[in-house]
């Protein structure tokens, strides 16, 4: 299987290596040619253009920031759609709207080629590892076949329904994550307040069911007021204008979400979208004001 790699940034770079070293004949493309300089050391073939990388390839991954360059990237002059022979797939694991995804799969199948949506879950270091957790969307069969490409990127690959399925899926997993964040963000605010340590208060809650994956990273972050970009706001802030859009087009409800968004808005109108998210800590204190005095 010839495998092709589009989106050489701090995901895509370690993704793309571990095809290499799975064995894969690998063709990248890159908009920075400077970006394939190391994996063309590694043996992989850079092209000119994404139509010519289709053409050379049974499937191409891609993994960009947002679902207007994913559209380019697949039917824009000189796309993918242009060199894709019949029955090759597109394995988009950008994050992107579902009705984008839907709607680039049906484009697709007119000209006789599979998509599959394939979000991801975990951040660079699980990237390095090979233990992301893909949500695929997808025809059962057009996911067996890429299986053996998306085993090297993750250890947890799950079918969650038709093409767009996956992407619903990384809705979920964004808002859980976020919202997490933030409460976060309000303990370690609470904590402060009261003049407690942080650090101590962060170990309790560890020891506890409010445990989770997110205290432990985020809430880290914030005891140690470490704000470099782990993940920058600015992706999440995005990600959630996607979830967002999606509620209004659906008529459902998200209030909880709906908080977290305007707390993500006011983070980025302070210019912290290059931060980590762990940033809203930041916002809830910049809102915070001295208690005003009580009179008898």
């Amino acid at each position: 299987m010839r495998v092709g790699f589009i989106g050489l940034g701090v995901m895509g770079r370690p993704m793309a290596a571990r095809l290499l070293q799975a064995g894969f004949e690998l063709g990248i493309w890159a908009r920075r040619p400077e970006a394939a300089i190391e994996l063309v050391a590694q043996g992989a073939t850079l092209y000119s253009s994404p139509a010519e990388l289709a053409a050379a390839c049974d499937v191409v991954v891609t993994i960009v920031t947002y679902g207007a360059d994913v559209e380019q990237l697949a039917f824009g002059p000189d796309g993918l759609a242009t060199g894709f022979r019949a029955d090759s797939v597109h394995v988009d694991m950008s994050t992107i709207s579902p009705d984008i995804a839907r709607s680039l799969a049906k484009r697709y199948t007119a000209q006789g080629v599979a998509w599959v949506d394939a979000p991801v879950s975990g951040g660079g270091v699980a990237a390095e590892a090979g233990s992301l957790a893909i949500m695929a969307g997808a025809e059962v069969a057009t996911l067996e076949r890429v299986r053996p490409v998306l085993e090297c990127f993750g250890n947890r690959i799950v079918h969650v329904g038709e093409p767009g399925a996956g992407q619903v899926a990384k809705a979920c997993n964004q808002m859980l994550m976020v919202s997490i964040i933030q409460a976060c963000a309000e303990a370690m605010h609470l904590a402060r307040a009261n003049g407690v340590d942080l650090s101590a208060v962060r170990g309790a809650l560890m020891g506890g069911s409010a445990a989770s994956r997110v205290l432990e990273v985020f809430g880290g972050r914030m005891v140690e007021r470490d704000f470099a970009a782990g993940v920058q706001t600015r992706l999440h802030h995005k990600d959630f204008g996607i979830l967002m859009r999606d509620a209004v087009r659906l008529g459902t409800p998200l209030p909880v979400a709906g908080q977290v968004w305007q707390q993500l808005n006011a983070l980025m109108a302070q210019g912290w979208g290059g931060d980590d998210t762990s940033s809203l800590v930041k916002v809830l204190e910049a809102a915070s004001s001295p208690p005003a005095s009580r009179t008898s």
